[in-house]
C-alpha cells in the first residue's frame, strides 16, 4: 500500500520546506527553514492546516505569520505596507516644513534626508520596528540631546502616520533609549556648552574691538541677548527714558527675515544696566540716524545675516587680538547668566532678562555659578524679618 501524497506541502531543498495554498484567489508558496524529514514534513503539514482553518475563519494575517514574505504587503490592510519611507517622509516633509522657522527648517531637513531617510528610505512604513530604530540611533554616538533632537523629528513623523491610518501601531510609542551616564561624561557635556569668559577676558575682549564691533560685544555681554536677538535688534525697541529694550525677533543663520523669538518668553523686556545702556549711546553715530538695525556687520555695512559671519570672519580674530581663548561668540550670553548668579542677582530675574521660560531651567543650568554660603548669608532676612526677644 503506498503513501498518501502530501498536499500543498514538498521539500525544495535540503534545508527548507515549500507550504502552498489559496488566499484571496491568489496562489501562495512559502518556504519554511526546516530539513525535510518525515517529522517536519508532518510539522509543515499541521502548520498548512492551521492556516487553512484561519482563512476559513477570516483571521488569518499574512504579515504575521509570514512577516518576511515579499507577499505580504500584498495582502496588508494597512496602506503603509506599500508605502517606503522615503515616500511618506518626503510627503511629510513638505506639510511639515511651511510652520519651522529658518533655523528650524534647515537642521530638520539635514536630518529626515541626509539621515534618516538613507538609513531606513527603502524599508516599507510598516516595516520599520523599534529594534531597527534603537540599534541605529546607539551606533551614533551621539550625546544625549542630540539623539534625542533627531529621534523626535521620526516621532513626530510616526505620529502622522498613526493618525493617518497608514499604520496601526507607533513603534516607538513609549519607547526610550536607556544607557548610563558617566559622570565624567555629563562633566565634559555641561562644560562643553557654558564656558562663560571672565572678567579679565571679558574686559580685554572688549577693550580690542573697535567701533560697531566694540558696541556689539559689550552690549552681548551686559544684556545676556542670543546672537539671533542682538541681529533683530532695531532702534524702535529702544525705551530710553526707562532704560530698557523690548525684544521682539530673531534673526538666524538661515533665516531671510527677522522670525520670532526662540520661546514664547523670548518675546519680553530686558532692562539695560549701565555698560549695556553705555554700548547703545556709542552705537548711535553708525545707525541711529537709519531708524532701522542697531547693529551692523561693519564689513559690509548692513545688518548682521546670522553668526556664521561674526564667528568665522570677526570674532576669531579679536580673540587672538585679545590674547583670549576662543570660546565661540554665544558664550556672552552664558558669561552674562554666570556673573549676574555671581552677584546674587536672583535665578527669576535672570531668567526674565534671558527669556527663560522658567526659571527654575536657569538654575539648573548655571546652579555652579549661584553662590551657596555668601559671607552674609543669613544677614538680609534677618533684617528684614528678623524679630527680637
Amino acid at each position: 500500500m503506498g503513501r498518501k501524497p502530501r498536499t500543498g506541502v514538498r521539500a525544495v531543498s535540503a534545508s527548507s520546506i515549500e507550504i502552498s495554498f489559496t488566499y484571496q484567489e491568489k496562489r501562495c508558496r512559502e518556504k519554511i527553514k526546516l530539513k525535510p524529514t518525515p517529522a517536519n514534513l508532518k510539522r509543515a503539514e499541521r502548520h498548512r492546516a492551521a492556516i487553512l482553518d484561519a482563512i476559513d475563519k477570516g483571521t488569518f494575517d499574512y504579515a504575521t505569520t509570514f512577516p518576511n514574505s515579499k507577499n505580504a504587503p500584498l495582502f496588508s490592510d494597512q496602506p503603509g505596507a506599500t508605502i517606503t519611507i522615503e515616500r511618506f517622509l518626503s510627503d511629510w516633509w513638505c506639510g511639515e516644513e511651511k510652520d519651522l522657522k529658518a533655523s528650524t527648517r534647515a537642521i530638520d531637513k539635514r536630518i529626515v534626508f541626509n539621515q534618516i531617510i538613507p538609513q531606513f528610505g527603502q524599508l516599507a512604513l510598516t516595516d520599520l520596528k523599534w529594534h531597527l530604530i534603537r540599534d541605529w540611533a546607539k551606533s551614533q554616538g551621539w550625546s544625549r540631546k542630540t539623539q534625542n533632537n533627531k529621534l523626535s523629528i521620526l516621532r513626530r513623523a510616526l505620529n502622522e502616520a498613526v493618525e493617518q491610518e497608514l499604520i496601526h501601531n507607533h513603534p516607538m510609542a513609549n519607547k526610550v533609549i536607556r544607557r548610563r551616564k558617566s559622570r565624567s561624561d555629563s562633566a565634559t557635556s555641561t562644560k562643553s556648552k557654558i564656558d562663560p569668559f571672565s572678567h579679565e577676558e571679558r574686559t580685554a575682549l572688549i577693550q580690542a574691538a573697535r567701533g560697531q564691533l566694540q558696541n556689539l560685544v559689550q552690549f552681548g555681554f551686559w544684556t545676556g541677548l542670543r546672537l539671533s536677538e542682538l541681529f533683530a535688534l532695531n532702534w524702535g525697541t529702544v525705551d530710553w527714558i526707562n532704560k530698557r529694550i523690548y525684544v521682539e525677533g530673531a534673526l538666524t543663520q538661515d533665516a531671510e527675515e527677522i522670525e520670532d523669538t526662540k520661546t514664547e518668553a523670548g518675546d519680553r523686556t530686558v532692562n539695560l544696566l549701565p555698560p549695556a545702556l553705555a554700548a547703545l549711546k556709542a552705537q548711535k553715530e553708525h545707525t541711529f540716524l537709519l531708524g532701522a538695525e542697531v547693529f551692523q556687520n561693519p564689513h559690509t555695512r548692513k545688518r548682521w545675516t546670522g553668526d556664521q559671519a561674526l564667528r568665522t570672519h570677526q570674532w576669531e580674530t579679536l580673540c587672538r587680538r585679545a590674547g583670549v581663548r576662543y570660546r565661540p561668540p554665544g558664550q556672552m550670553r552664558h558669561t552674562f547668566a554666570s556673573m549676574a548668579l555671581m552677584a546674587g542677582e536672583s535665578p527669576q530675574w535672570v531668567a526674565a532678562q534671558m527669556g527663560h521660560t522658567d526659571w527654575t531651567f536657569t538654575a539648573r543650568v548655571y546652579y555652579r555659578w549661584i553662590p551657596k554660603d555668601a559671607g552674609d548669608a543669613g544677614e538680609r532676612v534677618m533684617k528684614r524679618w528678623g524679630a527680637t526677644r
